[in-house]
């Protein structure tokens, strides 16, 4: 008998299309207000219009997209929206992180220095350190070992796909970011819930101030 994983039912053709489309908006691809028709989108994703027309209608209803006359249009986060979403994500990351000090077994604390180093090597690879980053933040979040927060940071993570390409593409960004996620692993490891809470606090702020800088400046 095969691993449970090879039992999974594959994801339908509507749920690959969502999350193709998901994940173009949070690369950039499909920019922030950014026009677009059903029958060009599906063109330019390849993708067949039925199951098209249902992930579409899905992320209309998350915020995704909005409707202008006969066109999509990406969503998009206005300054306010921006600050408020890091704000949130400043509170709750330095819960999470606050929590994982008091909480987390030694093997989650392992793992987290254990991607850290591997956060190192991939500083000259863009994209594959902004999906490691991701790993490394789910990784504080299951540490905090509580559900209701976890929850609430996952819903908040699906918000940040309207942000676009993660700030960890700048180089000086993603130095000072692995900078920051060093002090953070350091307060977790020396069961520090203040300085941890801190640690984490910091370094969404100084993402907090790279968004907004590109934001104004339409990097």
């Amino acid at each position: 008998m095969g691993d449970f994983a090879d039992m999974q039912p594959a994801p339908s053709l509507a749920g690959q299309a969502y999350a193709r489309l998901r994940d173009a908006i949070a690369s950039g691809e499909l920019r922030p207000g950014a026009r677009l028709r059903e029958e060009d989108l599906a063109k330019h994703m390849q993708m067949s219009r039925t199951p098209l027309r249902e992930a579409v209608r899905r992320l209309e209803a998350e915020g995704f997209f909005t409707r202008e006359s006969r066109s999509l249009v990406v969503a998009s986060l206005d300054h306010q929206a921006v600050s408020e979403l890091y704000a949130m994500r400043e509170a709750l990351e330095g819960t999470a992180a606050a929590f994982a000090a008091r909480h987390a077994a030694e093997v989650e604390i392992e793992a987290l220095r254990d991607l850290h180093t591997l956060e190192a090597g991939l500083l000259a690879q863009p994209q594959e350190l902004a999906r490691h980053n991701e790993r490394f933040h789910s990784a504080l979040y299951g540490a905090a070992h509580n559900r209701y927060l976890l929850k609430t940071l996952n819903a908040l993570r699906d918000a940040r796909a309207l942000l676009g390409p993660s700030t960890l593409l700048d180089p000086v960004r993603a130095a000072q970011a692995h900078a920051e996620h060093e002090a953070l692993v350091v307060a977790v490891e020396r069961r520090d819930p203040v300085a941890a809470d801190a640690a984490a606090r910091s370094h969404i702020r100084s993402a907090q101030r790279e968004r907004l800088r590109r934001l104004v400046t339409g990097d």
